[in-house]
């Protein structure tokens, strides 16, 4: 709640709070992420949007999972949050399991959209999202569920190179 400084006002304001869904889905051995025409070359990042009146969270990830990749989920559990730099939102993070892997762009909001095993990534096939951010996280908290060395560690010899 906010208050108004002015004790003559005295007026309460309840700000807007407009969630939005980001989702790393896989298949086990993969993860898909997407691309925007927006973003620096190479980048890729989890899939996210904004959640529509009267839906529930897991219905927002499955719709846009659905309208920008064509690929079907189930097994959708929640693993964080963060605030997101649009005005009055809030990013909430969830993880999914693939029932398909056939990828069809049908809204066409991504430019492109693939599957990467962990050594695509620690091959550097692309660019990952930017370390603060939840999409990093939610890259890294299946990377590192995977394989020996944890993402960070890689992450780093890359910037010492």
């Amino acid at each position: 709640m906010v208050q108004c400084t002015d004790s003559a006002c005295g007026l309460e304001q309840f700000p807007r709070i407009d969630p939005a869904i980001i989702v790393l889905i896989s298949d086990g051995e993969r993860v898909l992420l997407g691309r925007q025409a927006s973003w620096p070359a190479g980048r890729y990042s989890t899939i996210a949007g904004f959640v529509e009146i009267g839906e529930s969270l897991e219905d927002a990830v499955v719709r846009e999972v659905l309208e920008e990749t064509g690929v079907r989920v189930d097994q959708i559990s929640y693993h964080s949050s963060q605030p997101w730099p649009f005005p009055a939102s809030l990013m909430l993070g969830f993880t999914a399991h693939a029932l398909s892997t056939d990828v069809h762009r049908k809204d066409k909001e991504l430019e492109d959209a693939r599957w990467f095993s962990r050594e695509d990534i620690r091959a550097r096939h692309f660019l990952l999202p930017t370390g603060l951010s939840i999409s990093y996280r939610l890259i890294e908290h299946w990377f590192d569920a995977g394989h020996g060395v944890p993402l960070r560690d890689i992450v780093r010899t890359w910037n010492d190179g």
